[in-house]
């Protein structure tokens, strides 16, 4: 049984691997900013830290010893209100985390780092894949590529793994981002509803898909040095969502475009391909996203 440590643990994404790494057997540590409060619940190794806090880091890492390492604490939110937290949490955060780790007595197996496909920008022409130029359109595009580029640094010293998820959803998501707020609505029978740019299109998948793919990664010594695209290799553009949706539910929406919520350096279409890494792991786990949707309705709490 392998010592597990997860950043992040609490949030929607992490919440997921530490059942699936338990489930494989693996003693999971888990990182939440307040291990007294509610973020804890559920968890048997539960620890406290700040990860701008190259100390606390330290101390985590020294404590754990961890074997294997998903680093998924972020600010994940792409119009989050502070540009200065997004910037110290998701580049000094990975910093710190990979100099406590590099400088650790016992070095672990696989260190996975979540980036994102925001990286690139507006890419519309076509399918994208790894060698795609990274040339981001928000600030959260660009505190991932930063990311990136600060795993090169310690490419040398950890076995690290970098993941690029498109976009995903699932049960739990945050009303804050776009599928769960629209589920949200119609499971409330609310069918007047107020959305951003919505000639936009994305590659989704499920968070399950996601998670099965990093445990995979971890688990494979020829994952180490690679960067992965985790995608369905299919754009599906809002108006299909909310069609799904209304079928699903037996509704119609009206939807009213918020001003407010029209974002200047909005990215119009994301599809990448999952060629490289199933050429590594084998084959995603397949969830046609109106499952993911019906999944979603179904789900409370």
């Amino acid at each position: 049984m392998s010592r597990a440590l997860i950043t992040g643990a609490s949030g929607f994404t992490g919440h997921y691997l530490v059942k699936a790494l338990q489930a494989a057997g693996h003693e999971v540590h888990a990182t939440v900013q307040d291990a007294s409060g509610a973020d804890a619940r559920g968890l048997t190794f539960v620890h406290g830290c700040d990860l701008t806090d190259a100390e606390a880091c330290q101390r985590l890492v020294d404590q754990v010893r961890p074997e294997l390492v998903a680093h998924l604490a972020a600010v994940s939110f792409v119009a989050h209100a502070d540009p200065s937290e997004m910037y110290r949490t998701n580049i000094l955060g990975t910093r710190n985390l990979l100099a406590a780790l590099a400088q650790t007595s016992t070095r672990p197996s696989a260190v996975l780092v979540s980036s994102s496909a925001n990286i690139y920008g507006n890419r519309s022409e076509g399918i994208l894949d790894e060698t795609a130029p990274v040339q981001p359109a928000n600030d959260y595009g660009v505190t991932k590529a930063a990311t990136e580029m600060v795993c090169s640094i310690y490419a040398d010293r950890l076995p690290l793994i970098v993941s690029r998820p498109f976009n995903y959803t699932g049960a739990g998501q945050s009303p804050r981002f776009l599928i769960p707020k629209i589920i949200d609505h119609a499971r409330r029978q609310a069918w007047d509803i107020p959305l951003g740019n919505i000639a936009i299109a994305r590659d989704f998948s499920d968070v399950r898909t996601v998670v099965d793919a990093y445990c995979r990664l971890l688990a494979e010594p020829q994952a180490i040095g690679g960067t992965f695209q985790i995608c369905s290799g299919q754009a599906v553009s809002l108006e299909q969502i909310l069609a799904m949706v209304e079928r699903l539910a037996d509704g119609r929406f009206t939807v009213r475009v918020n001003p407010d919520l029209v974002r200047a350096n909005e990215v119009i279409s994301l599809c990448g391909t999952p060629a490289h890494i199933e050429s590594v792991i084998g084959p995603l786990k397949s969830v046609p996203l109106i499952e993911t949707l019906e999944w979603m309705l179904r789900h409370h709490g």
